[in-house]
């Protein structure tokens, strides 16, 4: 195998590889006994057909796709490497010369990662942020506790009140005639939640079991459904019940009940603690990102379009997957949001583009620095991970990972280091 390289633009190649003769008539070997069974010739049983005898009944070029595949599968790996090129993405492949007893000449133009020069990444003067819990934060948080924590009563006498639950049937109309999605039964509205648009919740208040009324509202002009954005509505809406949320006492009963500590003055001191820990991660990352953020503003490099499209991939995969979790599909959130394929990866194109510099900065320092994984340091990780998933025996799952998976935790833990190096070395 021979190659040649041509650069055709910016972080994009054109290689020109030749695979021997004898090689491709191996390919062409190889492809018969790939489709052998295939072959239907009288006078010879199925997938008995001779060689010979197939390419004189269908003539040679009927093995020439899957023998330019198997040759292709085995060359132009080897000439990525014999390169020494990284690329981005799947490369466009056009053949130039095939035949059987012949070379095969074929190109393979791809986008290749950029050559980064870096700029500042040592003693950058960034400040972390600091954080203070305010007592606010602490008071909000012991109030969702209550709230989640509140007795459903049904309220016998009297009307709707804000704090209330309303359970209501309602149906909407838009000029005269009732849109998809807008009807419900036994619907339970907090009043004051802000859960349905414009003033919805506030026409209801002063309502009585029984109650009917009309509710006109208007929807936003970014509600999220082209045929509803902006238009003015007007809802039926029947009051079936109503009831009250009694709220439990803050005292110690309620902080054994919650958090199964002693008093209430514990938990008040517990969430404290839990907020400060969230506003050091909070504050870490900020800082972190400051850190990256400032390299890549020193750094130059020319990224490649594939490689921002397949973060943009990556992105897409992950939602999806996320998504899927929550039992929604792709298709179930474009139609709820009113987003399109195309709106999203626009969207997303920014943070791709950050991510990917993020990426190769943060790989470019690792480099400079020569910052590698220890034995050591790969065990640890296994392990960790390994009690995440097989806390009865990690041990032997540990084992497993740091085998199995070594470079990908090799990978992780220079990323933590370089991000530890960098901030570490930061006035």
């Amino acid at each position: 195998m021979k190659a040649n390289v041509e650069k055709i633009e910016t972080n994009v190649i054109k290689l020109e590889i030749r695979v021997e003769a004898e090689k491709f008539n191996a390919a062409i070997t190889k492809a018969y006994n790939k489709n052998k069974s295939r072959y239907n010739i009288p006078g010879f049983r199925k997938g008995k057909v001779p060689m010979a005898m197939v390419k004189k009944f269908y003539g040679v070029e009927v093995f020439y796709d899957d023998a330019v595949n198997f040759a292709i599968e085995e060359s132009y790996p080897a000439a990525l490497d014999q390169e020494n090129i990284r690329p981005v993405d799947y490369p466009q492949i056009d053949v130039v010369e095939l035949g059987e007893g012949k070379e095969l000449v074929y190109t393979a133009t791809v986008a290749t990662y950029p050559e980064v020069e870096l700029g500042e990444y040592k003693g950058l003067d960034i400040k972390k942020p600091m954080y203070e819990v305010e007592d606010s934060e602490i008071e909000k948080q012991i109030k969702d506790m209550q709230e989640k924590n509140a007795r459903i009563e049904v309220k016998a006498e009297g009307a709707i009140a804000k704090g209330d639950i309303a359970v209501i049937d309602f149906k909407g109309y838009i000029d005269g005639v009732a849109f998809e999605g807008g009807e419900g039964k036994e619907y339970s509205l907090e009043i004051g939640s802000g859960t349905f648009i414009d003033n919805f919740e506030d026409q209801l208040i002063g309502l009585a079991i029984g109650d009917k009324k009309e509710v006109n509202v208007t929807f936003p002009e970014a509600y999220g459904k082209e045929d509803l954005n902006g238009k003015p509505a007007m809802f039926e809406v029947e009051v079936k019940q109503i009831k009250v949320k009694e709220l439990p006492e803050l005292d110690d009963e309620f902080a054994k009940d919650v958090a199964a500590v002693d008093t209430f003055a514990e938990l008040k001191e517990n969430l404290k603690k839990t907020l400060e820990k969230n506003n050091e991660e909070k504050a870490e990352r900020e800082f972190e990102e400051a850190v990256i953020t400032a390299i890549i503003e020193t750094s130059k490099m020319d990224i490649p379009a594939a490689m921002i499209e397949k973060e943009i991939d990556s992105m897409m995969k992950d939602l999806e997957g996320r998504l899927k979790y929550q039992g929604l599909s792709l298709e179930q959130y474009m139609e709820f949001t009113g987003n399109t394929t195309e709106k999203m990866r626009d969207f997303m194109k920014e943070n791709a583009e950050r991510k990917v510099k993020a990426d190769l900065v943060l790989e470019a320092v690792a480099k400079a620095e020569d910052i590698k994984a220890t034995d050591d340091e790969v065990s640890a990780k296994a392990l960790e991970l390994a009690k995440m998933y097989s806390p009865k025996e990690p041990e032997k799952m540990a084992d497993v990972l740091a085998k199995a998976q070594r470079s990908i935790l090799e990978k992780d833990i220079i990323l933590e280091n370089t991000i530890k190096f960098i901030k570490e070395n930061c006035k």
